[in-house]
């Protein structure tokens, strides 16, 4: 039988440490994130044995990021049902008869309160989320988004919005009131998106994000597990963003929460593990991207969303609700992180916002970014 020596042993946990511990004050090594992955070596990735594949998903996790700091997200649902589109998922579509009710698009002030309670609640990112098509034909309420935009701006939080489809002339406006980031899922892959979706092509969300891209804004785009879509959807998800020229800042990751009325109604959860392991993937093939633990995080229990974050999510909602489902407070929250040794991003500490916000961030017109970044330069993560 073989017996290991002392000097064997030394040697396993000296390249185990290697593998999982970067120390706090090390020097970043000369890290870079790829845009040319295939299928198959995504597809190898996600096949990968699931306590092998957390921990690889764990080291790359150390090596662009601080392992303790969670970015805290509030959304907000500034305008309510009513919209046009199928999208079978969703409570806000008025095709279906679900118990989201419309609703105009909310005045200034409520919004402004709830970006301040949530600033004071630790939340460093204020989302806002408008149930329209696009923003055709709503010149008066886009205006009232913008300014929206530059008073929760103001306050020192990172902006993001999801408002439909846009063409390049209103990204640019939302870039010049302060905007941080565009969320514009695409939901699955390509094969399955038409099962989901007919109003809307899988083309124009691409170009909605090429538009947001080109205006400076850090794309925020991910998807929904429990569509009914395969292992090999989700693989496709994930490949369809790790090939754009730029890897969103952020990559959402949602668990249906089916909602009576919609064609999902009677969809089974998808099982943690198949989350866990599309978060890990995720987190190889993104790897300086945020992984945001995101719809149906509720439905977890503290264990299996400390497993979350060991394989590489970062990024959670907190607050009062999402937009249509249940959402984990605050204080449970902050009481979790704090049992896990995990503390809240400061806003504009990610480096791929910070360098999107460029000349912002060094004049002195927003909050500055914390010294100290773990991800390392901006060259290193391009």
């Amino acid at each position: 039988m073989f017996r290991a020596g002392p000097s064997t042993l030394r040697a396993v946990r000296f390249s185990r440490g290697l593998a999982t511990v970067v120390a706090q004050d090390a020097p970043r090594p000369q890290l870079k994130t790829r845009h040319d992955w295939a299928k198959p070596e995504i597809k190898e990735i996600f096949d990968t044995p699931l306590l092998d594949l957390v921990f690889r998903a764990a080291a790359v996790h150390r090596q662009f990021h601080d392992p303790t700091k969670i970015q805290l997200c509030t959304l907000m649902n500034i305008k309510t049902g009513g919209c046009t589109e199928d999208c079978s998922y969703c409570s806000q579509s008025s095709r279906y008869a679900t118990p989201t009710k419309a609703q105009r698009l909310v005045d200034i002030e409520p919004v402004l309160e709830a970006a301040r309670k949530a600033k004071e609640n630790g939340s460093t990112r204020f989302c806002m989320g408008a149930a329209w098509r696009d923003l055709a034909g709503r010149k008066r309420g886009f205006e009232r988004i913008l300014t929206m935009v530059r008073e929760v701006r103001s306050m020192g939080m990172e902006v993001c919005t999801t408002l439909g489809m846009l063409s390049p002339d209103q990204a640019r406006q939302l870039k010049e009131a302060g905007l941080t980031a565009y969320n514009h899922n695409l939901d699955t892959s390509r094969e399955f998106y038409p099962s989901v979706i007919s109003t809307r092509s899988y083309d124009e969300r691409l170009g909605t994000i090429a538009a947001v891209r080109d205006a400076g804004i850090s794309v925020c785009s991910g998807g929904i597990l429990g569509l009914g879509e395969s292992d090999d959807d989700r693989i496709g998800l994930i490949w369809e963003v790790s090939n754009m020229p730029e890897h969103p800042e952020s990559f959402p990751v949602n668990a249906l929460v089916p909602i009576p009325g919609t064609p999902l109604e009677n969809n089974e959860p998808v099982p943690w593990h198949t989350l866990l392991r599309t978060i890990a993937t995720a987190r190889i093939v993104l790897p300086s991207t945020i992984i945001r633990l995101a719809a149906g995080r509720q439905t977890l229990d503290e264990s299996k969303q400390a497993m979350c974050f060991m394989a590489g999510a970062n990024a959670v909602f907190t607050g009062e609700q999402m937009l249509t489902t249940p959402c984990s407070p605050w204080d449970e929250d902050k009481a979790m992180m704090s049992r896990w040794g995990l503390d809240g991003m400061r806003s504009f500490e990610q480096v791929n916002v910070a360098r999107k916000e460029g000349a912002a961030l060094t004049d002195g017109s927003v909050s500055p970014r914390a010294e100290g970044s773990r991800e390392g330069s901006q060259e290193q993560l391009m």
